[in-house]
């Protein structure tokens, strides 16, 4: 039997030897001692200030979000305050306008009132002139008619002054009542 060989006599080829078993335990206590002494507190410290530089950067949004937020606020009053301003102008335009517009229709019509004064006042002077003209002219043609039909000048100046007279007051006493009928 010489060349059989057993399966326990031989090392098997998972199991690491002994002595390389201790080594590579003590080799991972010295690395896992080393990292834990060097490496993981520069990780921590890392991470704690990417955290912090994370939080702060929320932080940060967060006050600038509200700041801009409380800026549209008083925006939006500021907005609103000059719309209002504006609708108050608006408002005050339109009264001013309206008062304007009364003014000058007031001051049209005092001096539509003043023209018509005018008018009347050369009415009344052109027709007190023109019964003035015609008084005369009626005189002269009394006086000449009446020469006629009595058959003497008359050269006395108070008698064709007194015949010119009853005669215009004779026309003015028919004058009143043609206007009155025709009224």
């Amino acid at each position: 039997m010489d060349t059989v060989i057993l399966a326990a006599e031989e090392p098997l080829p998972v199991l690491p030897l002994p002595g390389e078993l201790i080594v590579g335990i003590v080799a991972f206590a010295i690395l896992l001692f080393v990292l834990n002494k060097y490496a993981v507190p520069r990780f921590e410290a890392m991470y704690a200030e990417r955290t912090d530089a994370i939080e702060g950067g929320i932080k940060r949004a967060q006050e600038a979000q509200e700041q801009a937020e409380r800026l549209k606020a008083e925006y939006e009053e500021q907005i609103a305050g000059l719309r209002a301003e504006a609708a108050r102008i608006r408002d005050d335009a339109r009264a001013e306008g309206t008062q304007i517009k009364a003014e000058l229709r007031a001051q049209a019509e005092e001096e539509a009132a003043r023209i018509k004064q005018r008018g009347e006042e050369q009415i009344a002077a052109s027709r007190e002139q023109a019964v003035r003209q015609l008084r005369g002219e009626i005189g002269g043609l009394s006086v000449q008619l009446a020469s006629r039909l009595i058959g003497t000048e008359l050269a006395d100046t108070e008698a064709r002054r007194g015949t010119v007279d009853s005669f215009l007051a004779e026309l003015d006493g028919m004058a009143p009542r043609q206007t009155t009928g025709a009224s």
